[in-house]
Order: C-alpha cells, then sequence, then structure tokens
C-alpha cells in the first residue's frame, strides 16, 4: 500500500549482510528494524553504524518479532533451509542467499514448505538485475539475434577467498558458479539438460588440499538446443571479469567488463584503459539496489518475486551436475 513501509530484521551481520543494509538505507518504504547475529560486537556496531534498534543473538527472536515483517537470511548456507522453513511458517516475507541448501532432498523440503505456507521467498541472484545482463536477456526475448545458437559466460573473480571459506563452501561450483548457472538459464529462458566440466587446482594447491579446485570450464546443452560455455576463475590479476556473449542466426550480443571509467586512451604508443572493478561490490551496486528494491515491492504488494526457491533448486542442481562431471569425467544429464 503506498506510504507502507516494510519493517526488515536482517539475520547474519557479515560481508553480504552489510551489503544488504547498505542497500536498503536508499530505498524509501523500507527500514532494518532488527539484526541477528551471534557475534555480538559485529551486531552492535552494525546497529550503531545504521541507527538500526535492536540487535539479538538468537535468530529466533528476530524471525519471532511482530516489528519484523520480512527476513533477510545472510547466514552461514548450512543455516538457510531450515531459517526459510521457520521464518515461513511465521508468516514473513523472506529473502535469502544462495545456495538454499547443498542437498537437494532438503531443498525440496523447503519448496514444500514455501508452497504449502504461501510465503514469499526469494533467492538472491543479484545478476539477474544487472542493467548490462538484462539488456542481453531482453535482446533473446525480444529476437534481436534471432535464433539463439551459443552462449559463453565468463566469470573470474580478482583472487580466491581464504582457504577455511572454500572448505566449508560447497566447492566452486555451488559457491561461485552458481551465479552463472542461474544467468544462463536466466538468458537463454531455457532450462540445462547435460553438463560436462573439466576443473583443476592452477592458483593454489591449498585449494585443493581443501577439497576443492580453483579453474572450471562447463560446457552446457540447453533444452532449447542452445549450446553454451562457462568459464570461471577464482583468480584474475587484472580485476573482476565479467563477460557474457550471446550468438544467434540474425547476430551476436555481448557484455565487456565495467570500469572505473569507460575512457580509451590511444597514443602513438598504445591503447591504454583502466583496470575492470577489483570486487564484486563495486560491479553490482546498481544490481543489489534493483534487486532489494523488486524484493520490497514484492513483499509490500504480496507479489510472486521474479527468482524463487524453484529457481534456486534448479542453479543448485546445476552446480552439483557440473560437479559430478568433473569427478566422472563424463557429461551428465539432469
Amino acid at each position: 500500500m503506498p506510504g507502507e513501509v516494510l519493517r526488515i530484521g536482517v539475520i547474519g551481520v557479515g560481508r553480504i549482510g552489510r551489503v544488504h543494509i547498505e542497500t536498503i538505507q536508499s530505498i524509501k518504504n523500507a527500514a532494518v528494524t532488527m539484526v541477528a547475529d551471534i557475534w555480538e560486537e559485529g551486531a552492535r556496531q552494525v546497529c550503531e553504524q545504521y541507527g538500526i534498534p535492536k540487535y539479538v543473538k538468537d535468530y529466533k527472536d528476530l524471525i519471532a518479532a511482530a516489528d519484523v515483517d520480512a527476513v533477510l537470511i545472510c547466514s552461514p548456507t548450512d543455516q538457510h533451509a531450515s531459517q526459510i522453513i521457520e521464518a515461513s511458517r511465521a508468516g514473513k516475507a523472506i529473502f535469502c542467499e544462495k545456495p538454499i541448501s547443498l542437498n537437494l532432498n532438503i531443498i525440496d523440503e523447503v519448496c514444500n514448505v514455501v508452497e504449502e505456507t504461501g510465503a514469499l521467498c526469494m533467492v538472491a541472484f543479484q545478476r539477474r538485475f544487472d542493467p548490462t545482463f538484462r539488456r542481453l536477456q531482453s535482446a533473446v526475448t525480444k529476437g534481436e539475434i534471432g535464433d539463439v545458437h551459443m552462449i559463453a559466460i565468463t566469470s573470474r573473480d580478482p583472487g580466491p577467498p581464504p582457504v577455511a571459506y572454500i572448505a566449508q563452501s560447497g566447492g566452486l561450483h555451488c559457491d561461485m558458479a552458481i551465479h552463472d548457472f542461474d544467468m544462463a538459464r536466466f538468458i537463454t529462458g531455457s532450462d540445462i539438460v547435460e553438463v560436462f566440466t573439466k576443473g583443476d587446482c592452477k592458483i593454489d594447491p591449498a585449494i585443493a588440499e581443501a577439497g576443492d579446485i580453483d579453474t572450471s570450464l562447463v560446457v552446457l546443452k540447453f533444452a532449447n538446443g542452445v549450446i553454451g560455455t562457462i568459464s570461471n576463475s577464482r583468480k584474475a590479476t587484472y580485476g573482476y571479469d565479467q563477460r557474457v556473449e550471446v550468438f544467434g542466426s540474425k547476430g551476436m550480443i555481448q557484455s565487456e567488463n565495467l570500469r572505473p571509467n569507460m575512457c580509451t586512451l590511444a597514443t602513438a604508443e598504445s591503447v591504454h584503459q583502466d583496470l575492470p572493478f577489483n570486487f564484486f561490490m563495486d560491479r553490482y551496486t546498481e544490481a543489489y539496489k534493483v534487486e532489494m528494491e523488486e524484493f520490497v515491492k514484492c513483499a509490500l504488494a504480496g507479489s510472486k518475486p521474479p527468482c524463487g526457491v524453484a529457481e534456486g533448486r534448479a542453479a543448485t542442481k546445476v552446480a552439483m551436475a557440473a560437479a559430478a562431471s568433473m569427478k566422472s569425467n563424463a557429461p551428465v544429464a539432469l
């Protein structure tokens, strides 16, 4: 309703929790009324910094609070499913970071509870809300490049996260490439039906010791016949590398890396551009804002979010198939 303000409680005040809290400050019909984190000092600091009235240690207190209409779940992955279920049964609108879980049976349970309770649950895939990637998707939808033949996604981080994080992340495909699997489905408008993966450790042997890889190439087959590739690396020395190319019967559309400025300096000696952004929060600042605005709009209107638990399940299923393909050295059908 006009003039209504969505009162939001945030579970988890780590890096991504703070990103969302910062973003909400600029949304006029939303306010953070409470945060929950077992790290009391961090919760207290966030409340002081952003003028949030209250913090609690136990997330259950936040979910039960009468002055919380919507719950943002920014906790560790292994807590996502249970918190979605509890918030659903409490009648709250829900925004949850990916993935829902690293277990498909648990994700199915979450999907069933969300359906039974009629809860509004949006899964965080901020790249869907990036203006550049929306333009790519629009070109496909409108037929501007004709029948789509191929899609190529490049997604490389400027540097790997701490090995301690990698060890409990679910692996490169479920932690990092899951965004690219969702993007591939979003842009092509089709489900992925087969994956074939090659992966290795090229950057840090400690990542291999933690049971993961840092370099991956995935070949995709889509239900609508499109062929795709996704190239991932945990370390690109030149910055945050985010590029997409879609090729079709009438032409091609591609997106290049965004930089702090888009100037090109050309002299007799060289043609020079500044490096791309070096952090995902800088590259996707606008996407995070549009994503949260969309969640607030859906929560206040009681409308279906653009990416819910079904989309979260689909991307996770592809990520798991990609990891299985790498281990078996064979294509995996979904």
